[in-house]
């Protein structure tokens, strides 16, 4: 079974730590079975996370031995790293293991050397102290997460729960990764380039709220950008930038997901046809059906249906 190891260090974000336990924990393959096991490990027995004292039931030879290795963030994002954990991290890449870092454990991660010669992120506000300490990583500010591989880097709070999700995805494939986000009750329509909401931004949420409200409840029907525009009171080029500043997407590439996810809840919720979907859903044909839906929840729509089957 592939073994989720989590570092816990003194002042580590419970947050942080708690979203690969949940994403992973609650990941069962096909046939229902526990897909991952999961392990907290670290330096000492115990690790405090803010007022709380947490217990930490394995050491550091458990996370050397993992197939996936979790850093989370610390609430003090410039404590040194401690050396033994940096050494345990080393040694499991060296071992192939796969690293990925939560929202400001990517300074703990680039203190190790891991990230050296690599695209990178972490939380908006500590972009600048990552950069200043590892001038060898190329610090991305805006990306929700970034994977290289066998390093994986992500944003802050919810971000980590998109990193474990796609990596879900990578290992399982879209419809065992959108069941688990089901299961943890979270969304699974966030890409690794959909920038942070980053607090500067031009848009006001409320207006853009309103506006992407208005796109799920007409995104069966035939939709064009400019009839967003009108809904939303601003010009189409307005309207491309305001959503470019906070989603990273195109409103034409929202309607999309809408659309798409207007049909995995058909999938979920009936039986009718591909084609009868695809109509409802506002993307008309089968094959786009198929396409989007590929492109987007990384299967087709008669695997994800079937994979949900099995898990009822």
């Amino acid at each position: 079974m592939h073994t989720v190891a989590i570092l816990a260090l003194d002042g580590v974000i419970a947050f942080d730590l708690a979203t690969p336990v949940e994403v992973f924990g609650r990941t069962l393959t096909a046939g229902g079975a526990p897909a991952y096991e999961v392990i907290v490990a670290g330096p000492r027995r115990t690790a405090t996370a803010g007022p709380t004292t947490l217990s930490v039931p394995h050491g550091l030879d458990r996370l050397t031995r993992a197939d996936t290795v979790i850093v989370p963030g610390r609430a003090d994002p410039e404590a040194p790293m401690d050396p033994r954990a940096a050494r345990a991290l080393r040694h499991a890449a060296d071992r192939g293991a796969r690293i990925a870092s939560i929202c400001v454990g990517a300074l703990d991660l680039a203190a190790t050397g891991l990230l050296d010669g690599l695209r990178a992120t972490t939380h908006w506000k500590a972009a600048a102290l990552l950069a200043a300490r590892h001038p060898a990583v190329d610090v991305d500010a805006r990306a929700l997460f970034v994977d290289n591989g066998r390093v994986l880097t992500s944003a802050g709070a919810a971000a980590g729960i998109d990193l474990c999700l796609h990596l879900v995805a990578r290992d399982l494939g879209g419809a065992i990764a959108a069941e688990t986000a089901r299961s943890a009750v979270v969304p699974l329509t966030r890409d690794a380039d959909q920038t942070q909401y980053i607090r500067d931004n031009e848009l006001g949420a409320v207006g853009l709220s309103a506006t992407l409200a208005w796109i799920e409840e007409h995104a069966a029907g035939p939709v064009a950008v400019s009839d967003i525009a009108r809904a939303a009171a601003v010009s189409t080029r307005t309207l491309n930038r305001r959503f470019a500043d906070e989603l990273g997407v195109t409103p034409s590439g929202w309607l999309t997901r809408a659309r798409v996810r207007r049909a995995q809840r058909l999938l979920e919720t009936t039986d009718w046809s591909v084609d009868r979907i695809a109509a409802a859903s506002g993307l008309g044909s089968a094959a786009n059906l198929r396409t989007r839906f590929g492109a987007l929840v990384g299967t087709n729509p008669t695997r994800y249906r079937t994979a949900l089957g099995s898990r009822r």
